[in-house]
């Protein structure tokens, strides 16, 4: 006795859990789609609806899933005709004001600057000055170190170099009893 009556509890919670989580979901590109009383093709057509439009997804039978629409009509819906994601026309219709809204605040933005340089003007040197010396020495050391690395690189190919000349040189030489044959 106690045996059935955890396993319609069980089933109760299920019920009630699947009906507190709805999941939404869109349906798919250019579509008008027919929400239908069961799951399957023989039930009878409630309501219809169209590309981009929420459904709350309950349960899954098959490949029908069971959709309450937003008037708060609920059927059943072919499974592949949903997606998670809005519908490509309506990503890119609000890709497209968000990029006008972002054109709009740089060309703001430019005149704002422009208007800034106009206001500030720009500190020219009096002949009277001094000419500005320059008194790093960063940029200089910095080419002196290149120069010296490039240098010691050559240094240390062509010493490598001789030096594999000389031991082939050596060794065809012992291999034909002393003679040259390149």
């Amino acid at each position: 006795m106690k045996r059935p009556v955890c396993v319609a509890g069980a089933l109760a919670g299920a019920f009630l859990c699947a009906g507190a989580h709805a999941e939404t979901l869109y349906v798919i590109d250019q579509l008008i789609v027919s929400v239908s009383s069961t799951a399957d093709d023989t039930g009878e057509r409630i309501a219809s609806v169209h590309s981009g439009d929420s459904v709350q997804v309950f349960e899954r039978h098959d490949a029908y899933a069971h959709v309450r629409l937003s008037s708060g009509t609920e059927g059943w819906v072919k499974s592949s005709y949903l997606s998670p994601e809005l519908p490509l026309q309506q990503r890119l219709a609000t890709q497209v004001q968000e990029l006008e809204r972002l054109k709009q605040e740089v060309a703001r933005l430019q005149g704002e600057a422009g208007a800034a340089r106009v206001a500030a003007p720009v500190a020219r040197p009096l002949p009277s000055d001094p000419p500005a010396t320059l008194t790093d020495q960063r940029p200089q050391s910095a080419h002196l170190i290149w120069q010296w690395a490039l240098g010691s690189s050559m240094v240390a190919l062509m010493a490598g170099f001789a030096l594999g000349w000389r031991m082939l040189d050596r060794r065809i030489r012992r291999k034909y009893g002393g003679l040259r044959i390149y």
